[in-house]
């Protein structure tokens, strides 16, 4: 009985350290970019630019996932790089909302952030409607990819809004001086 016993809780913790396992997922910043974005913690135009640039190069993983004819798995490769994508896209929201609060001027990076955001959307539609993928493939990846279109969706009115709060602010602070 007592083995029996020991054998459902070893059972347990196995499972339990196995399921854990797989959920634990790597950060999709390299030590460099985290090195980076550590020394421009204080100035936000330079670090919401490094998350663009980031953003940036995760899609054009994508890209090269999508191209990669040598993957084992191309639907779950174009996946892990789409969910690199949007958690150093929700990364970027976070800090934009950050520096919004704290009322820091961010308008020349926030027309930057916009245009990029038109950019990500585009390519991001086009992945979605590309002809050349498998629906197994496309199955692997559909969700993220839709999370990462509807985000940048939900964020761009926000970020149009907040640059025009931002200019708004600037004009009366000029009239202030005066």
């Amino acid at each position: 009985m007592k083995r029996a016993f020991y054998g459902l809780v070893w059972g347990g913790i196995f499972l339990l350290a196995s399921s854990a396992a797989a959920q634990t997922r790597n950060d999709p910043l390299t030590q460099t970019e985290i090195d980076q974005l550590r020394d421009t913690a204080q100035e936000p135009d330079k670090r919401l630019e490094l998350y663009v640039k980031f953003a940036r190069e995760r899609l054009e993983a994508v890209d090269k996932a999508r191209a990669d004819l040598k993957a084992a798995d191309p639907g779950q490769e174009i996946h892990d790089r789409l969910q690199d994508f949007l958690d150093i896209y929700d990364e970027l929201d976070d800090n934009v909302e950050t520096y919004s609060e704290r009322k820091d001027d961010i308008r020349k990076v926030l027309g930057k952030i916009i245009a990029a955001n038109t950019e990500f959307e585009a390519k991001l539609r086009a992945l979605k409607d590309s002809a050349s993928i498998s629906k197994d493939e496309t199955q692997k990846y559909d969700f993220v990819l839709q999370s990462a279109i509807q985000a940048i969706d939900d964020n761009t009115p926000d970020y149009k809004q907040l640059l025009a709060d931002q200019e708004e602010a600037a004009k009366h602070k000029r009239l202030v001086k005066q």
